[in-house]
């Protein structure tokens, strides 16, 4: 494993090697507006949400690495406290790249990158109509990070209106990862893309506490054939099942590598009491 003293790294060294092991990120493109009225719009990666009461998302504009000067978002939002938060989705990715050019002050990007600008409701900055999820927020506060290049600006926001395109809902009226078609940033060029393939359920422990790993039988734990995730999966079930003398009697498997296929497969059909049965008439 290679190991790196941060204090050691350059400001770009760090941004290359922390934007893209700390990856996939959402994006927020965000609209503001200056005293002069001149409307600004730019993608942030720096960017999430912290709280839901309060409902409140941080987004940082950081200071530019290659000559330490403010972005116009960060000088916006400390003139006026208010911004639109726009969600970002595989149609729009071209148009926010072209968006995040280093335009001179005052160039409005809703016109260079070819989005159309909606009134907001609330709050002076322009909502994107493009974009299938519109957050109108009052800014909080602005913390400054740093004085150096790349150093950040946290803008904490606060959101009071928020906008969903009926489009992107499912039959129960949620947000449908699939529909949205969001995108992530990663390092560099890269992006993500939210797909059918990409998606995978995690069940959730918020009603029942799992027996943890450390209840799964040693002989089982410690073998190589299961793997991390099935080991959580294991250890997410909320009791290890009892079995009766007949039932260990029928469990019983001498084979020991159709033992572990067996016990593998079931984990990954997520048929977990029977693959804890297995494991249980067998663990001696």
């Amino acid at each position: 494993m290679i190991s790196h003293l941060l204090a050691d790294l350059s400001p770009t060294q760090t941004q290359m090697i922390l934007q893209n092991a700390i990856a996939p990120r959402p994006i927020a493109f965000v609209s503001t507006i200056d005293e002069a009225g001149n409307i600004n719009l730019s993608p942030f990666s720096f960017f999430n949400m912290f709280s839901a009461n309060p409902p409140i998302v941080i987004f940082s504009p950081a200071k530019r690495v290659r000559d330490n000067t403010s972005k116009h978002t960060l000088e916006n939002v400390l003139a006026i406290k208010e911004c639109v938060i726009n969600m970002v989705n595989y149609d729009m990715v071209q148009q926010i790249s072209l968006a995040s050019t280093d335009y001179p002050k005052g160039v409005n990007e809703f016109t260079k990158a070819g989005f159309t600008a909606l009134p907001s409701d609330l709050v002076k900055p322009p909502r994107v109509k493009e974009s299938p999820v519109q957050m109108e927020c009052k800014v909080k506060e602005v913390i400054a990070l740093g004085e150096g290049p790349g150093a950040g600006n946290l803008v904490i926001a606060e959101i009071i209106k928020i906008h969903i395109s009926e489009n992107i809902l499912d039959a129960e009226g949620k947000i449908d990862p699939i529909k949205m078609e969001q995108v992530a940033r990663l390092g560099g060029d890269w992006y993500s893309k939210i797909t059918q393939d990409s998606l995978f359920k995690v069940a959730k422990p918020l009603t029942t506490k799992g027996v943890g790993v450390d209840a799964i039988p040693e002989i089982f734990r410690n073998a190589i054939f299961l793997t991390g995730n099935q080991l959580g999966k294991l250890g997410n079930v909320e009791q290890v099942p009892t079995l009766s003398v007949q039932e260990m009697q029928d469990l019983k498997i001498k084979d020991t590598e159709s033992l572990q296929q067996q016990i593998s497969h079931l984990t990954d059909a997520d048929d977990l009491i029977n693959a804890w049965k297995l494991m249980v008439a067998n663990q001696n």
